[in-house]
């Protein structure tokens, strides 16, 4: 920890305007010394956040990661935007919190900063199951410093339409990726998804990545989408359904604890405090 502070103060004192980084609120590996770090994939390298700010700057697409629920995730994800808008300006902000039916309200709402957060989640009809105590800043920083909020998940109805009558999967998964995410969508249900709704969850789940792969491809540059570290994932989330040539950059933001994605699943890793342990099946 000690040497991240010197090398976070030696960038600053070279002429960055990137501020502080947040203090850690989950108590768990914060003397990790790797934590606040970001490890690039591709050659194994811990870089400071300040670096990566440098390379995400040149980037047209970025995919971030992250812990719903980890508060940490989302002050680093303010912070990070921050710094990007001190480089250049943003001009898209998606977020997989927000669908098509909000895209009119949050147009509307655009340089609107008067409003109370009880009126703006009313406006917005933000729903219930994202923390607004979690996502309420970066919602704000999209309306009053991005150049537009967008949405980046399906309609309510298409998510319907395909639990009623699942659609053909695309076969982009590898093997070992297909049953990570078979995995992982059975674990989301605590185990009691039955295999008859298993296509459904899965065709849903494909659709939201291709469409949030879609929608960045699709906004004003510099683009930055928010969302689930499975949606960002290389092998198996959005980008394997990216329509461009020139793949988006992604980071995810994973807590020390945890086994880091390797290249094949991230392009940079950054490393956080972690949440005490939750058992989130307790009251399924």
């Amino acid at each position: 920890m000690k040497a991240f502070l010197i090398g976070f103060a030696i960038l600053f004192s070279l002429g960055t305007q990137a501020k502080p980084l947040p203090e850690w609120v989950s108590p768990l590996h914060t003397e990790h010394p790797q934590v606040g770090q970001v490890k690039d994939t591709a050659t194994g390298e811990w870089i400071n956040p300040v670096e990566l700010v440098e390379v995400l700057a040149d980037a047209p697409h970025v995919m971030v990661g992250e812990k719903h629920d980890n508060a940490d995730h989302h002050r680093l994800q303010l912070w990070l935007l921050r710094a990007l808008a001190e480089r250049r300006p943003q001009a898209s902000l998606l977020l997989e919190m927000l669908a098509p039916e909000q895209q009119a309200a949050a147009d509307a709402l655009l340089r609107n900063d008067k409003l109370t957060d009880e009126t703006l989640q009313a406006r917005l009809n933000w729903a219930p199951g994202w923390d607004w105590t979690l996502y309420g800043d970066l919602v704000r920083w999209g309306l009053n410093e991005s150049g537009r909020l967008l949405a980046a998940n399906i309609a309510e109805d298409e998510m319907k339409n395909r639990y009623r009558e699942p659609s053909p999967l695309r076969d982009v998964y590898s093997e070992d990726a297909g049953r990570q995410l078979r995995e992982t969508i059975v674990a989301s249900h605590c185990g009691k998804l039955s295999e008859t709704h298993f296509p459904a969850m899965l065709s849903i789940q494909q659709a939201r990545d291709q469409r949030m792969a879609e929608a960045l491809h699709a906004a004003d540059q510099p683009a930055l989408l928010l969302a689930g570290n499975f949606h960002v994932r290389k092998d198996l989330g959005a980008p394997l359904h990216w329509p461009g040539n020139s793949a988006p950059v992604v980071v995810m933001l994973i807590e020390a604890g945890q086994t880091p994605p390797d290249a094949a699943q991230a392009d940079y890793v950054w490393l956080t405090a972690a949440m005490e342990p939750k058992d989130y099946c307790a009251d399924w």
